[in-house]
């Protein structure tokens, strides 16, 4: 049950992105503090108690928890992890923030106003590089894709704390928990229902709803070596199904910052450091499931966006 919970903490940041659209604008309210450890206790989070992880936002209020300043800035400029340089610690150092949206503002203009609050709190600067680049092009695979169009939208239902029902922010969903089964269901407006299940052996099987290639696309980066850029041309949302390897798992938990030990007489306490090499595809079992919706990952080099932190500090300045 653990291992499903930590693959959630995992996913779900990912339901609360957007783009933003061209706009100056300010948090009117801003606290940035140290992140405390991780409560993982296994019967804290059955009992509906989750992590303070990832971001969220209600009305006007703006909640993050135990983002490093690496995420931070990745979230602030739309690029991917890849697609940041600047000094190892960003990486380590977490915060948590709760800050105000002015009047009118939209969760969409949240990346801009974090900008200008990572600017002033942090005193960040960076300047925008464009590098020919390692990345995977999301494909359709030659004998055509084996995607199935996801049905018409249907309402989602509001999340109750219940011992069956875990609420989550109005933007995320809510997650039901299978308790005998060792499964979960997270019900989302963005990506409809996705259900996750744990083989004995530690393989994640998710699958999705409702989901965008290029949301796709965003959903596989995590968990391979280099960027995956969509390159399908698919329009419109689609069902999805996903394994996910154990080292998959521990590899996109150890980019998380999450210090997850393995489980006795399996391979011992730690997690393998860096992401999982995986230019070839049968190294890997997200190539494999790929490969099984008639899509591909074709390594190539891009011209892609980097974003270099020329100065950062690592503690805020005061509330």
């Amino acid at each position: 049950m653990r291992k499903v919970f930590i693959s959630f903490i995992l996913l779900v940041p990912a339901f609360a992105s957007g783009q933003t659209p061209p706009a100056t604008l300010t948090f009117e309210v801003a606290s940035v503090k140290p992140s405390p450890p991780l409560n993982l206790n296994p019967a804290a989070i059955a009992a509906g108690q989750l992590p303070h992880v990832g971001m969220s936002v209600r009305g006007n209020r703006l909640d993050i928890g135990y983002m490093s300043l690496a995420d931070l800035i990745v979230m602030a400029y739309k690029v991917k992890p890849n697609q940041l340089s600047g000094p190892d610690w960003m990486k380590a150092e977490r915060f948590d923030i709760l800050a105000n949206m002015p009047e009118g503002a939209t969760q969409e203009q949240v990346p801009e106003m974090m900008q200008a609050l990572l600017a002033e709190r942090f005193q960040l600067k960076v300047h925008r590089e464009t590098r020919e680049d390692a990345a995977y092009a999301l494909v359709v695979a030659k004998g055509g894709h084996k995607l199935k169009e996801s049905p018409p939208d249907s309402e989602v239902p509001a999340g109750e704390s219940t011992q069956q029902g875990i609420k989550l922010p109005n933007d995320i969903g809510q997650i039901k928990i299978d308790r005998g089964g060792g499964g979960a269901t997270l019900v989302s407006p963005q990506r409809g229902t996705t259900k996750v299940s744990m083989t004995p052996d530690g393989q994640m099987h998710m699958e999705t709803s409702k989901i965008t290639m290029e949301g796709f696309a965003q959903m596989l980066t995590p968990f391979v070596d280099r960027p995956v850029i969509d390159m399908t041309e698919l329009k419109g949302n689609f069902q999805v199904a996903l394994d996910l390897s154990r080292d998959n798992l521990l590899s996109r938990a150890k980019a998380a910052g999450l210090n997850i030990p393995l489980p006795a007489g399996r391979g011992g306490p730690g997690i393998p450091a860096g992401p999982v090499e995986a230019s070839d595809p049968s190294s890997s079992s997200i190539f494999t499931s790929v490969q099984q919706l008639g899509l591909r990952l074709e390594p190539r080099k891009m011209p892609l966006e980097h974003i270099v932190v020329d100065h950062l500090e690592k503690i805020p300045t005061e509330n």
